[in-house]
Order: structure tokens, then sequence, then C-alpha cells
């Protein structure tokens, strides 16, 4: 073995080492990156803003400057007199709304209201829910009619589905009594079956946008997810709450506010199929209750204040809603 050969000149390792890869500068290339999405950020940034400004527009048209003056107008005395012009209207500061929750009634139509509007929710939800199931376990034909049906219960004008209901539950022509044998039953005497006959025309018109936002949802889960567990023997309640919920859960929270927002202001099927409140006012709502103090008994006003009071009842449970589905690290 020749010993040059295995002695290396300074300038043959320079050369060596020269042709050996490098490791990339980790921490320029990082920089470079952040500083490139930086740039990308900044330059983007505006311009879903820009897409969204007449939307934003005309929404501060149509809520904003409304739910201004409706909050101006709870400060004032504001009665028919203030209306015609016949006298100026007076500042009151918070003196409706002290009135307000000075009434016993208000919080009696508020604990029905809630109560009335839980209950249209849980049964809103469970139905839409359900049917969207089934819609995946049946054929086309009888999917279509399904939805077909629903929609048309959806595009139905609220005051003609509580007419409709009203003929169906009248105690001497309604087809109901006489096929389970009630005789001439009054429904919307009693203020329990009242509120009932009014939950399900509520239920009627509400689930299709569940039914199919929730359908839409599961036709987006992959189908070797409930393969996988149906083999390992998983029933269908089981798949939903294991499976389909938890993996629907950010269309669920839609869906929920929704129904909450919708639910709790309800006023057409109550106004209609109770006559205006029930008798002496036992099927009253807030909506309800707020008109007949705005309208009935000219104490705008105070009608203002019970709006007032809603909006922030709607916007408090949004909120904690979202705040205990963020703390359990779901993504909205």
């Amino acid at each position: 073995m020749n010993d040059r050969s295995a002695v290396k000149t300074p300038a043959a390792a320079t050369e060596a080492a020269a042709t050996v890869p490098r490791p990339p500068n980790r921490t320029a290339d990082a920089r470079g990156g952040r500083t490139t999405r930086g740039a990308a950020r900044g330059s983007g940034g505006w311009t879903p803003w820009l897409y969204l400004a007449p939307a934003l527009l005309v929404l501060g048209g149509l809520l904003v400057y409304p739910i201004y003056q409706l909050g101006l107008i709870s400060f004032f005395e504001y009665t028919q007199a203030q209306v015609s012009g016949g006298e100026p209207a007076t500042f009151e500061g918070f003196g409706n709304y002290g009135r307000l929750f000075g009434d016993p009634q208000f919080w009696q139509v508020l604990l029905a209201t809630v109560l009335f509007a839980a209950a249209c929710v849980v049964s809103t939800l469970a139905v839409g829910c359900a049917l969207a199931v089934l819609l995946t376990r049946v054929r086309a034909v009888p999917r279509l009619a399904l939805m077909l049906a629903a929609l048309g219960a959806w595009a139905t004008p609220a005051v003609t589905g509580s007419t409709v209901w009203l003929f169906l539950f009248d105690p001497d022509f309604g087809p109901v009594n006489r096929m389970l044998g009630l005789g001439d039953h009054a429904w919307t005497y009693g203020r329990l079956s009242a509120f009932f006959l009014v939950l399900l025309e509520v239920v009627w018109c509400s689930f299709p946008f569940v039914m199919v936002t929730v359908y839409a949802g599961i036709r987006a889960v992959p189908g070797e997810v409930l393969e996988a567990a149906a083999l390992d023997g998983a029933s269908q309640w089981r798949i939903w709450r294991s499976v389909l919920a938890p993996m629907l859960r950010p269309i669920l929270v839609v869906v929920t506010i929704q129904s909450v927002i919708w639910d709790f202001k309800v006023f057409t099927q109550i106004y209609v199929m109770t006559n205006g409140g029930g008798i002496a006012g036992q099927n009253l709502v807030l909506n309800v209750y707020a008109y007949q103090q705005a309208f009935a008994s000219s104490q705008y006003g105070l009608g203002s204040a019970v709006g007032i009071v809603m909006l922030l009842i709607l916007l408090a449970v949004t909120l904690v809603y979202l705040r205990l589905l963020r703390r359990q690290g779901e993504e909205l």
C-alpha cells in the first residue's frame, strides 16, 4: 500500500469539505417563512372584508339601526300621545325597566317562555336528527318524498300553518278529535294543552331545517367510519352517540343556536292559535307580551324594554353556549 495515497494534502481536504452538503440554515428559513407568511397575511388581510362590506352595510341598516332605535325608545316615556306629536317624549332612564322588573306577570311570562322554548328546541332537534338518520337508510324514492314533504312544511307561512293546525284540532270539525275519540275537547282552553298544540306546530315548521342540515353533515362523514362502527357491533343509537354526534358537533351547534333564537321569540303561532295569548293571558310568551304592552296598551317604551331584555337574554345564552364548547376544545 502506498503511504502517499493515504495522506491528504490541505488543498485536497479543503476540496473534500467543500463537497460535503451542509445542513440548511433553519433559523434563516424559519425567519424567511415567517416573513413570507406575514407578508401574505398582510397583503390579503383586508380582502375578505372588502367582499363582505356590501352585506355588512345591508345588515347594519336592517339590524343595527333598528336595535339602536329600540334601545333609545326604551329609555323614554313613549306612548300614543308622543307618537301623534301631542306631547314631547320624556326621558325616564331605567324607569321602564324598573316597571317591567317589578311586574309579577313579566316573571311568569319569562318562565313560561324559557320552558316553552326549551321544549321546542329539544323536540325539534330530536325529530330533525332522527329523520336525518332515516334519510340515510331509505331508498331514493322514499327519501325524495320525505324531503319534498319536509320542504313543504318549511315553506308554509306561519299564519297558514297555524290555521291548518287549528282546523286539525278543532273541537267541532277537526279530524284529530274524531280519530282519538275525544269528542268536543277544546285544545286551546287548557294552558298545557294549548302550549302542546303550539309546540307541535312549531316543531312541524322547524324540523326541516335541522333535518336537511344534519343530513348534509352525515353525508360528508366517511363511509368507512360508519362501516367500522357497524362491524364492531355498535347499535344505531351507539353509532349516533359515539361517532356521528361528535363529528357533527359544529353543525349541531349552529342548528341549536338558531333553534333557540327562533323558538324563544315565537310570536305568530302563539298569537294565532291561542287568540292573542290564551284565556286571561295564560299562554303568553315574551314576544306576545311585548306586543300587548307596545300596541294594545300604547306603551311603546315599555314594549321596547321587553325587546331589549329578550335581545340580551338571547345574546347571553349564545355566548355561554359557545364558551362551554370552547372549553371542551371544540373549534367553531
